[in-house]
């Protein structure tokens, strides 16, 4: 069986018991950094056989551990924070042990675009998730089809391009579009700025940007 362990996005009081007993349960925990989830383990308590898996080498070894799961080994699956294959390695696998027989659960648990969605006071009734942008080619192709998309979208960033982002929102879709940003989600930290793309734009210019980022762009009322 094939378990994916939601992880902490910072709190770790969002560890929950059932991921704690996944781990505890597992012959192996397959890790995207086995320092950072061994660090997570060793904080609670956790001794855990970890085997690291991501997105450099999961082509690699997933046949060798689709193999070992179909042979009877039990497995977990944890990204560094949040949800496994919610823009994290993670897809490639389960789709693999699905096609293989071997089962696969998810457990529920900490993932940043939900919060972020949450707060932003933006209809959420349905959304899109597009996790990150394109860093080139495709990116504007992917700006303009977000500047007509009515409902919600819900966008990863990483700090240093994060008032990029904002001043392509206020080109394509316009300086008024109806913008959320939370970062440091669950932290010490934690900041959600609301407003439109021009206003959230002025205050991460006059506040440089640090953390992570989830960006929650209202849709077009066209």
């Amino acid at each position: 069986m094939l378990t994916v362990v939601p992880t902490p996005i910072g709190n770790l009081g969002d560890f929950t018991p059932r991921a704690v007993e996944a781990i505890e349960a597992a012959d192996v925990v397959l890790a995207e950094d086995t320092r950072t989830t061994g660090s997570l383990l060793r904080l609670k308590g956790i001794e855990a056989r970890l085997r690291a898996f991501h997105a450099h080498n999961e082509h690699k070894v997933l046949e060798q551990v689709v193999a070992d799961l179909s042979a009877g080994v039990n497995a977990c699956l944890c990204s560094d924070a949040g949800t496994p294959a919610i823009s994290d390695p993670g897809f490639l696998l389960v789709r693999a042990c699905i096609a293989a027989g071997v089962e696969v659960q998810c457990l529920p648990g900490a993932t940043a675009f939900v919060p972020a969605l949450v707060v932003s006071g933006l209809p959420c009734d349905r959304f899109v998730f597009e996790g990150f942008l394109p860093h080139k080619k495709g990116r504007q192709t992917r700006l303009k089809a977000l500047a007509v998309e009515p409902r919600t979208t819900v966008l990863y960033e990483s700090p240093h391009r994060m008032v990029k982002l904002l001043s392509e929102l206020v080109e394509h879709c316009g300086a008024d579009r109806a913008v959320s940003v939370s970062r440091e989600l669950s932290k010490k930290f934690e900041e959600t700025v609301r407003g439109t793309a021009a206003s959230v734009k002025a205050h991460f210019e006059a506040q440089p940007p640090k953390g992570e980022f989830v960006v929650v762009v209202g849709g077009s009322e066209d």
